[in-house]
């Protein structure tokens, strides 16, 4: 039979070849392809405006004065701590030094000006005119960015100056509160650490305990920064020599610096030149001759990130003191309450450090006991390096 040629509507479309289909998955592929090229175009966007952002930041930071302000100050709060080093990626090798020196320039020039404060000498407690005061007290203490406490000692002559009871190594604040009894304790002068891994036992400039020189790493007629109290409970700072000070009539001191009020005048004029945000301890007198030593908590994002001296000078001036200087801050910031109590957090993630020196008040200083633990020893067996 001879083969006739099928109607249109009658040939069957061989497999895979439907038109239909064939235009549906041409869409889909379209589709797909303009939203890969929006995908990518949204992130060419994104890219490009975070290039031009950065460039903007990167310009106000670097070229602006309120942007090298806040460099400066991030750079200062660097420098305190043990990556000082880091310091240099925001204002170089070159102005790390000259930052460092500056400082240096500056805190020897705050130490300069005479103090003539005059304080009333304490007078014994008379309970007939009512309730003996608490010889401390201690109260918190907030502002932007901090938290800590201020230890009020009403009468001067009741805080002595303590140090380690062994050799070749220093002593925890909440130890040496322990051991002798004290009633309260914060840490004083700064000290010889390598690595930021020393032992705590070379302190650095002088240590004068009970009137006597304990240690010195400089001549008797070298100037040094001191912080410290005559026999009479008034306080001393600011750059002396060791004979100076004995003529005096010190008593207890330990070596730090910069003197921030002298005179009831504050001497770091804004935050700018407060030496960046960290952990500090201060010490300052009334005219009523009450001690207050200010701690502050710092380097713990949450709970307080730290103030600057012109933090703790505004403190300070705000509670009455007619002088206040620095102690050694950072991670050996510590007050301690009777029983070794710590009351703040300490920022050091090892925790309480071994210090050299701190300052503790007691009922009867005169019943304590504080031996040189540094008399007849030489350089090798005050390596601050061997634990």
């Amino acid at each position: 039979m001879p083969l006739t040629p099928s109607s249109p509507s009658s040939v069957t479309p061989a497999r895979g070849t439907n038109p239909a289909g064939g235009r549906k998955l041409s869409r889909v592929a379209s589709i797909r392809k303009r939203k890969r090229r929006g995908f990518w175009r949204t992130i060419g966007l994104l890219l490009l405006t975070a290039f031009i952002l950065g460039l903007i930041f990167l310009i106000w930071f670097f070229l602006t004065p309120s942007g090298t302000s806040i460099r400066l100050r991030l750079a200062d709060t660097i420098i305190t701590t043990q990556h000082r080093e880091w310091a240099k990626y925001l204002i170089g090798e070159q102005g790390l030094r000259e930052r460092v020196a500056e400082y240096a320039k500056q805190f020897e020039q705050m130490g300069e000006e005479r103090d003539t404060h005059v304080i009333a000498q304490p007078a014994p407690d008379d309970r007939s005119t009512g309730p003996e005061e608490p010889l401390t007290q201690i109260e918190t203490i907030d502002g932007k960015g901090y938290h800590g406490y201020l230890l009020t000692v009403r009468d001067p002559t009741k805080i002595r100056l303590v140090v380690p009871n062994k050799v070749g190594k220093g002593e925890k604040v909440t130890s040496m509160v322990k051991r002798t009894g004290a009633i309260a304790g914060v840490n004083a002068g700064g000290f010889a650490d390598p690595n930021w891994k020393g032992n705590g036992f070379q302190p650095i400039g002088v240590v004068i305990s009970g009137g006597k020189v304990f240690y010195r790493d400089i001549g008797m007629d070298q100037n040094v920064q001191i912080v410290g109290l005559d026999r009479n409970g008034k306080m001393i700072a600011g750059r002396y020599t060791i004979n100076e000070l004995l003529k005096l009539g010190i008593a207890e001191a330990v070596s730090f610096s910069p003197r921030i009020i002298v005179n009831g005048k504050g001497l770091i004029k804004s935050h700018a030149a407060g030496w960046g945000v960290a952990p500090r301890t201060v010490m300052g007198q009334k005219e009523d001759g009450s001690v207050l030593f200010l701690v502050i908590d710092g380097r713990q994002p949450g709970y307080s990130i730290g103030a600057d001296l012109y933090d703790c000078q505004q403190v300070m001036l705000e509670h009455g003191a007619v002088i206040a200087a620095n102690l050694d801050g950072g991670s050996s910031t510590v007050l301690v309450t009777e029983g070794g109590k710590i009351v703040n957090k300490p920022s050091s993630e090892h925790g309480e450090r071994y210090l050299p020196t701190a300052f503790l008040v007691f009922d009867d200083p005169s019943s304590v006991q504080v031996p040189n633990i540094w008399e007849g020893l030489t350089a090798k067996d005050i390596d601050p390096s061997k634990w």
